[in-house]
């Protein structure tokens, strides 16, 4: 369902992603590990156009790499970034309705981000900037859900989040690959990438590596530049 050969990455002048090369299955969870710094969240952004990056990119045999985010998002990804970027004014429902991109018959619903999301049902009046991170990290996912992805790409949505948060991560990954949906879901957090991931890759300076590399320096050196 996407493929992505010799992705190169830049911030300016800065060269972030040396040719990475991977791909994602319909229903596949595919893991992309690796530590702060090493380019995971520039993957995804450059899939999803937010970086300045060269290679070749196709999500169902399209190229992506001259559209823009917009374009992108209506091809059937979705986007969980790691800062939320959730709309702080706006009610938890106003911010689920924004995430709708068509409407049909059998894509995800309200009722059905409530079931998931119990907490975001009895907090769908509130203004989106009091949420806990918590619960902002469950309206993000919920609010990519509303769009009907076929392929979500997920940057640190376990980061900092209680236990509790992290067991309906895991309970709402199986159900995504249940229906199909595909994820590359970016994690530090090696136990849960192998415990819910088909396959994984592992990024280091900006290039995959094998997974039994034992490489352990520069990689992990400095702020993550996304």
């Amino acid at each position: 369902m996407l493929n992505v050969t010799n992705l190169q990455a830049y911030y300016g002048k800065s060269h972030v992603l040396h040719g990475v090369d991977l791909n994602v299955q319909q229903g596949e969870i595919v893991s992309l590990l690796g530590r702060n710094g090493v380019g995971r969240s520039t993957t995804a952004k450059a899939i999803i156009g937010l970086v300045e990056c060269t290679g070749t990119i196709t999500f169902k045999d399209q190229d992506l790499t001259q559209l823009p985010t917009h374009r992108i998002a209506h091809l059937g990804i979705g986007y969980v970034p790691e800062n939320r970027d959730i709309f702080p004014t706006l009610t938890v429902e106003e911010n689920l309705a924004l995430g709708l991109k068509a409407r049909s018959a059998t894509g995800w619903k309200y009722e059905d981000m409530y079931r998931l999301f119990p907490r975001l049902k009895e907090r769908r009046s509130t203004q989106a900037g009091v949420l806990s991170g918590g619960e902002q990290q469950m309206l993000t996912l919920a609010r990519t859900l509303m769009g009907n992805p076929n392929l979500i790409l997920m940057d640190e949505p376990s980061e900092g989040m209680a236990p509790v948060i992290v067991e309906t991560l895991l309970n709402l990954i199986a159900e995504l690959k249940q229906q199909g949906i595909g994820i590359l879901l970016s994690e530090q957090n090696e136990d849960l990438a192998r415990q819910v991931g088909d396959r994984a890759y592992l990024l280091q300076k900006g290039q995959i590596a094998p997974l039994d590399s034992n490489e352990d320096s520069d990689h992990g050196s400095g702020p993550d530049p996304v």
